[in-house]
């Protein structure tokens, strides 16, 4: 028996159908489902979702953004995730809706690969150096700005040296998995995601001199800054986060455990730069 969590978003249209078939495919394939809460209150039988450390692999139903999510609930825990694309573009998930049954089946039969991705560890310290807030990411940490229209002075540092005091909008530290989200559209790098690297991109930086870095995954990045503490925000996956105030410190590393994406055979990272990304021009894209 597959102990399998599943958790999703409400709002997909899709959502439904996509649990009752779920619902129905789980007995002959030897899933035991255990649902969030917001799932359990509409699944048509299955458990709930109190415990993810005996989870032994994790079902999205969503977007990449329910992906994320998912990974920071099972990232302690080292099982794999399945993610099944409910949404438009779906860049981190192995398959859409329509291929559920057909993902579902290879999955039991363990006809995968669980490519493991390099995860970071964001943490927070105030003024004294007290930790006050920490979190896991799988695509990016993102120092940035509110809603004023200014330019920011960011000190980026690897291990206590100083790489450079960008004037920018905001800096985003990306792990290889994140590289194709906000950083790449800061114009950084697209780098293969199964590598262990941080990339530093810069957002709208004020020079012409500036470029992205891409640091080892042994290092330590820390960012301060010197504006004011209701202008700034750090962001993490896009989805949770802090305000950020003069003083205090943003530290970045590799997390000790990394996150595992179910990969079926056949598909490849290229692959989906072509078709989700139009990498290679739209032509290819369109084919």
């Amino acid at each position: 028996m597959i102990r399998l969590g599943v958790v999703g978003h409400r709002g997909y249209d899709e959502l439904p159908a996509v649990m009752r078939t779920l619902h129905e495919l789980a007995p002959a394939l030897g899933l035991e489902l255990h649902y969030e809460q917001e799932l359990f209150e509409i699944a048509n039988g299955g458990q709930r979702l109190d415990d993810p450390s005996f989870l032994d692999a994790l079902l999205t139903l969503g977007g990449d953004g329910t992906l994320l999510r998912g990974a920071r609930i099972i990232s302690p825990h080292g099982v794999p995730i399945l993610g099944i694309n409910l949404g438009r573009l779906g860049f981190l998930t192995c398959c859409n809706a329509d291929q559920l049954s057909n993902a579902l089946m290879r999955f039991a039969r363990r006809d995968f690969v669980a490519e493991s991705r390099m995860a970071l560890e964001a943490r927070v310290f105030d003024a004294k150096g007290i930790e006050r807030q920490q979190w896991i990411a799988l695509n990016d940490v993102v120092l940035h700005k509110g809603g004023f229209a200014r330019v920011v002075s960011f000190r980026v540092a690897a291990d206590g040296e100083p790489i450079a005091t960008y004037g920018a909008d905001g800096i985003v530290l990306s792990t290889p998995t994140g590289s194709t989200a906000y950083s790449l559209s800061a114009g950084g790098p697209v780098v293969y995601p199964t590598l262990e690297t941080i990339v530093v991109t810069p957002v709208s930086a004020h020079t012409l001199a500036v470029r992205p870095v891409i640091l080892p995954a042994s290092v330590e990045v820390t960012l301060h800054t010197d504006a004011v503490a209701e202008e700034l925000l750090v962001t993490v996956d896009g989805q949770v986060g802090t305000t950020f105030s003069s003083g205090e410190m943003l530290s970045v590393r590799r997390a000790e455990r990394g996150v595992l994406i179910v990969r079926f055979p056949g598909t490849s990272f290229f692959t989906t730069l072509r078709q989700k990304l139009a990498w290679g021009g739209l032509a290819d894209r369109d084919k």
